[in-house]
């Protein structure tokens, strides 16, 4: 039987360092554990929450239900052929361990995506991406338990309805299943590697290095150690703020008003404009108030100098939206989750 623990202080599983209690405290690690707990009166009462890594949350205060930590591990090869080999990972696996196991066996698709904070769940869910590449585009299957009979489904590539850091798992099937493992369809020997974005190339010139696997992973690393926040330094969640999305003409208008403003291609003919810059022209990047703000190298992380309160934190993220749409006409989107 599981052991339930109470009045627990979540300070050490979210990155953001904020000191919240759970009433109630469970870790599962299989499947069967996860069908044994949602049988539970404790469970059934509600409220629930599901923890991975904690790299995406912001706790603005006690939880006054039960926290579900995801321990639910594993990697395996479960199908291969000359080019192409399919990986299962369990959701409670830290992401950048998946990804260090694939480039160590020259398992191509996901190395633009190391260094992500978090667990394997949270791929899926997040639809994570960086670097020109998403998720989404390695995804074959996401095997995930119903909350509410215990059944375990498995959901195609197109039936997770993946967008822009978006998935069915954040939208209306949100809290009704358990990820517990993700399929995924990488290549092996032959890649199609993506090194077009900047800094990747830079990176690899500097270094005087070919194209590959591993010394693509090697770039993003450095360039993600150089330019984002170590959470075991200063609390912090990445990328608080969505690149909003916008239309031709609403990206044309404010052209004309901030020729510098910088964009890149959206989906369905749309245009993603960075929020980082649009939050550094309202003057917000390396602003502090006591012990919360904004970084002073990336607009986009703010950050936990230490005993900050999340209903602080909550307070400047939305003075941050404020600022942006009266000054942009853009409302930024988080992509934390406020809890």
């Amino acid at each position: 039987m599981m052991e339930v623990w109470e009045n627990v202080d979540l300070f050490p599983f979210n990155t953001f360092k904020m000191s919240a209690r759970a009433r109630y405290f469970v870790t599962v690690s299989s499947v069967n554990e996860v069908r044994q707990l949602i049988t539970t009166q404790l469970f059934k009462e509600g409220p629930f929450l599901i923890l991975g890594g904690g790299s995406n949350i912001l706790l603005t205060g006690d939880f006054d239900g039960l926290v579900i930590k995801n321990e639910l591990k594993g990697i395996d090869v479960v199908g291969k052929t000359d080019n192409t080999a399919k990986i299962r990972a369990g959701s409670g696996e830290v992401w950048h361990d998946l990804v260090m196991y694939c480039v160590s066996n020259d398992y191509g698709g996901i190395e633009n995506l190391s260094l992500i904070p978090g667990t394997v769940g949270a791929a899926p869910i997040q639809n994570i991406g960086a670097y020109g590449r998403e998720v989404r585009e390695v995804i074959e299957e996401v095997e995930a338990i119903s909350l509410e009979n215990g059944d375990l489904v498995t959901f195609t590539n197109e039936q997770c309805r993946f967008g822009y850091r978006e998935s069915v798992f954040k939208q209306e099937l949100k809290n009704k299943y358990f990820i517990s493992s993700i399929t995924l369809d990488l290549t092996r020997n032959i890649h199609n590697l993506n090194t077009g974005y900047g800094a990747i190339t830079e990176a690899l010139k500097r270094r005087k290095l070919e194209a590959s696997v591993k010394t693509t992973s090697d770039a993003v690393i450095e360039i993600r150690s150089g330019k984002l926040t170590n959470p075991e330094q200063v609390g912090n969640a990445g990328s608080f703020y969505k690149n909003p999305t916008i239309t031709q003409d609403k990206y044309s208008a404010l052209k004309k008003k901030y020729p510098s403003i910088p964009s890149f291609p959206g989906e369905h003919h749309m245009v993603k404009v960075p929020a980082a810059w649009l939050i550094e022209q309202c003057g917000w990047k390396g602003q502090r108030f006591g012990n919360i703000g904004v970084h002073k190298d990336q607009a986009l992380v703010l950050v936990n100098y230490g005993n900050a309160e999340g209903s602080a934190m909550l307070e400047l993220s939305r003075k941050i939206q404020q600022s942006v749409e009266e000054n942009f006409g853009i409302r930024l989107q988080p992509e934390v989750n406020v809890i």
